[in-house]
């Protein structure tokens, strides 16, 4: 047997856009409109060539050119923007839809749950949904009946069994559908971003499902916009943007790129240019950048390893009391703390010309997972005038460790706050304290 589960090669998905039903399936009204419409597109169409506006197209490539394999027992991340062509390429490996060029190779029952709606039949109860789904895997009677007591469980719908699921909420349905997929043992499980409809007590269980399915030996291919989920599940990550695969590789080297890429910031700027810095007449912001110990530029940070944040500027008259600085904002927005250039050596002490370089750093083990967009900025005090501030100059990816000697220890579900200090515990035990009668 291979160990190779799924082979894509080359592949690409071409869709029609604008009106697709052939002109006999015209409604009257359509025909009624197209008349009266007609004398005036034809006369844009002329303007258009007259202007040598490019005409209009008809067809748009969701995928185009894509190639990968994923082994046996791996979970493969797949991430990229909103329309980015994830889903599709899903949809295709799923056999739900067929390909325009190129071929893949599936080696394994595949189960599939993409998004609400998908797989179930609205009118039959969700027993016998489950019985479906078996089937359409190709299991036998018995064997989904060993399995059906973990799937009620799991979904934690036993009260409306009997129910057609037409009448479940979206959280419902969706515990259901990922119960079945997951405990119905496909070789293949593919999971879309559908996981998000869950609430949070349930979209730890999947994540928890999603490894043990994985430990087993069989392959996930899992779409998500939670890129802490990304990196603490999967090995290795598709970037997709603009329906072609621009990074395949480690997952936390793929998500750094992506939220990089999205958010149109890198770990290192540099302003080669004095009149273009950001500043004035008396100071220049000329590089900021996330570095570690040893000097080397980083875009995806190690949550337990210290981390500095440096500072290049320029004086351009000496005199002045200057304090740098930097502010930290997570994804939301938040702004989570900042931090003031306290060196003893400049404190309170006015700066002569010249270039200077500031490094704050960042202890391990007190950033919490997540994409922090660093401001960096230069004011002087008495009196305070704000010399320069760049908003989002840089931003780093902060990745937690599943080795279990973070804060995170031995839990693998979802941790909250801003940050996420290693804290020193002490616990004491007295036998004398046991009987509670």
């Amino acid at each position: 047997m291979s160990d190779i589960a799924v082979t894509v090669s080359n592949l690409g998905k071409r869709y029609r856009i604008g009106p697709s039903r052939p002109r006999g399936e015209l409604m009257l009204r359509e025909v009624l409109a197209n008349a009266v419409s007609k004398p005036f597109r034809k006369l844009r169409a002329l303007r258009r060539t007259v202007s040598g506006a490019a005409l209009p197209v008809d067809h748009i490539w969701a995928l185009r050119n894509v190639s990968f394999e994923v082994p046996r027992g791996q979970i493969l991340g797949i991430i990229g923007p909103n329309g980015a062509g994830k889903s599709t390429l899903l949809k295709i490996l799923s056999r739900i839809t067929e390909p325009t060029e190129g071929r893949i190779e599936i080696r394994g029952r595949i189960g599939s749950l993409l998004e609400v709606g998908t797989g179930f039949h609205p009118e039959l109860t969700g027993r016998e949904n489950i019985y479906l789904s078996g089937a359409l895997l190709g299991m036998r009677k018995a064997e989904i009946d060993r399995k059906f007591d973990e799937i009620i469980a799991f979904a934690e719908v036993e009260k409306f069994l009997e129910t057609p699921v037409k009448h479940y909420s979206s959280g419902m349905y969706v515990r259901l559908a990922f119960a079945v997929a997951a405990h119905l043992e496909p070789e293949i499980l593919i999971v879309d971003e559908v996981l998000a409809v869950g609430d949070i007590a349930f979209q730890r269980k999947c994540l928890s499902k999603i490894e043990d399915v994985r430990q087993h030996g069989r392959t996930v291919l899992f779409v998500s916009h939670n890129i802490s989920a990304i990196n603490r599940l999967c090995q290795r990550a598709l970037l997709i943007h603009g329906g072609a695969v621009v990074q395949d590789g480690p997952a936390a080297q793929a998500t750094s790129a992506y939220l990089l890429g999205s958010l149109a910031t890198t770990a290192d700027r540099e302003w080669l240019e004095t009149a273009t810095a950001p500043g004035n007449d008396i100071v220049r912001l000329r590089r900021v950048r996330v570095r570690t110990e040893d000097g080397t530029t980083v875009e995806t940070a190690d949550i337990r390893r210290p981390l500095g944040l440096e500072m290049v500027y320029d004086i351009l008259k000496p005199g002045h009391t200057l304090v740098p600085y930097f502010s930290f904002f997570n994804e939301e927005g938040l702004e989570v703390f900042g931090t003031l250039d306290l060196d003893p050596e400049w404190r309170r002490r006015p700066r002569p010309a010249g270039q200077f370089t500031g490094v704050a750093w960042i202890p391990g083990n007190l950033l919490s997972e997540g994409t922090l967009l660093v401001g960096a900025g230069i004011f002087s005090v008495d009196p305070y005038v704000l010399h320069c501030y760049e908003h989002n100059a840089v931003a780093l990816h902060v990745v937690d460790t599943t080795e279990g000697d973070s804060a995170r220890g031995d839990w693998d579900g979802a941790l909250n706050g801003v940050v996420r200090p290693l804290l020193k515990w002490t616990t004491r035990f007295s036998a004398a304290s046991t009987d509670y009668r």
